[in-house]
């Protein structure tokens, strides 16, 4: 019958078992179930301070909620789809332990506002996750940093050689890229982290509650202001997608490096076997396919975030039913981004350089052709001839098969009366490196202070 409902009161027919089936969400916002339980104990327990329940009614409460609690972690509860959501289900189920006191815990309250503190409460403990997850690559990535100082490699832009750079430099980028997730991941905690309770359906409510101190009972560090905008908002969800969207988009990005690296005419980087795999039928393989996955999964957490835009944009205030569309996307794009930033920071831990194949790389593609340039500079060149002269001596050097460095101080002249025998030391890759003396730039000492600066920040 109807009134087997909680709501069921208003009406005189069964929901058809279609429609059942269609709208239930208990199938996957149990997934709730710890936040829901939390909120209804801070829930009773206000509402006895405020003596709209009595003492021994919200102690009631508490009691038969652990018990519930209980049987859920012990795989004892069974979840009804009938009942449509969690909150149902275990109010239901409380009601059965504890009597009519369980039909009170209700009061003040609305599914509406209490499935957005269930969700707020989910959302914050997830980016929790994220953000240690964030300083674990971060450690990373700036230990592989410091033992990797005296390493070059070339630097590429439109991935040709450009400039040498050191290792040390290129791994800094990615943790200083991390340090930013890792502080938007922090501002979502914040404005996530506000108790909607109080605001009920959308339009408050006639018992004297006290937000606040439901909010300080739930560790919540702020209360809503508005109530049609408390039941509505969702902005800390896609606040939250959008991040893990910038995580994975940097993550892709290392990915993309990685598997560029680890291919032999590269060979920059030894990958480690626990995060690789073979070919069912070249027995030589060693393929990137972990960094080729989480490449893939960026696009699955992208789809996350345009779902949820798409549900949100049109929505009317208050509450609407398309809101339980919210979840499925941030349970999907949370355990993707977790699953990859704690991935990604074992995969780099375990993960070897191939200094010598690097140095090789330096020698092609004329990568201290800038310093030539900068060199005549200093001669008193202007710098667009200095251009044009550098341009003519690598044409020179590419057809006599040979790198800038390897070239007499007689070939060299014959493009500049101004090219002297100093000029080999400014050739060299690693005065290239010492000489990028600019804040943030590749030099030891830039490189040094931005490990100091990270390892500082840390701690």
């Amino acid at each position: 019958m109807a009134e087997a409902k909680l709501w069921g009161g208003r009406f005189a027919q069964k929901t058809a078992a279609s429609v059942e089936d269609y709208t239930q969400s208990v199938s996957f916002d149990k997934t709730l179930y710890r936040e829901d339980i939390e909120g209804s104990k801070a829930h009773a327990l206000m509402l006895a301070e405020q003596g709209v329940l009595t003492a021994q009614e919200a102690q009631t409460l508490v009691k038969g909620l652990d018990t519930v609690l209980e049987e859920i972690e012990s795989g004892q509860f069974e979840w009804k789809k009938e009942m449509e959501d969690l909150h149902m289900n275990i109010e239901s189920r409380l009601t059965e332990i504890v009597g009519a006191v369980g039909g009170k815990l209700h009061t003040g309250r609305s599914r509406n506002d209490q499935v957005a503190l269930d969700f707020r409460l989910y959302v914050v403990r997830s980016l929790e996750k994220w953000k240690t997850a964030l300083e674990k690559l971060i450690f990373v990535f700036t230990e592989k940093a410091e033992a990797n100082r005296d390493v070059l490699l070339p630097g590429y832009t439109h991935l040709q050689p450009a400039q040498p750079v050191s290792l040390a430099h290129h791994m800094l980028a990615y943790a200083w890229m991390f340090k930013r997730d890792h502080s938007r991941v922090c501002d979502c905690i914040k404005r996530a982290n506000v108790c909607p309770l109080g605001a009920a359906a959308l339009a408050g409510t006639t018992y004297p509650l006290k937000p606040a101190s439901s909010a300080e009972k739930l560790g919540m560090d702020d209360t809503f202001r508005n109530s049609l905008d408390a039941v509505s908002d969702r902005d800390f969800v896609l606040e939250a997608i959008f991040t893990g969207s910038l995580v994975m988009t940097h993550l892709s990005r290392i990915c993309e490096e990685l598997i560029i690296w680890a291919n032999p005419c590269f060979g920059f980087i030894k990958l480690p076997d626990a995060f690789s795999t073979g070919s069912s039928i070249m027995p030589q393989k060693k393929n990137p396919d972990v960094c080729e996955l989480m490449r893939g999964k960026t696009g699955r957490v992208f789809g996350d975030l345009m779902s949820l835009l798409t549900t949100v944009k049109g929505l009317p205030l208050a509450y609407n039913r398309d809101m339980q569309e919210d979840k499925e996307p941030f349970f999907d794009a949370h355990k993707t981004v977790y699953a990859s930033v704690s991935i990604m920071g074992d995969m780099m831990e375990a993960m070897g350089f191939n200094a010598e194949n690097m140095e090789k790389a330096l020698k092609k593609g004329f990568l201290n052709a800038t310093e030539l340039a900068d060199y005549l500079v200093g001669k008193g060149i202007p710098f667009r001839e200095a251009h044009h002269i550098t341009g003519a001596a690598v044409a020179y050097a590419e057809k006599a098969a040979k790198g800038l460095e390897d070239m007499t101080l007689v070939e060299l002249k014959s493009f500049s009366d101004k090219i002297e025998e100093d000029v080999f030391e400014v050739l060299s890759y690693e005065a290239a490196v010492r000489r990028r003396v600019s804040p943030g730039g590749t030099g030891p000492e830039s490189v040094k202070s931005q490990i100091s600066e990270l390892k500082s920040w840390l701690k």
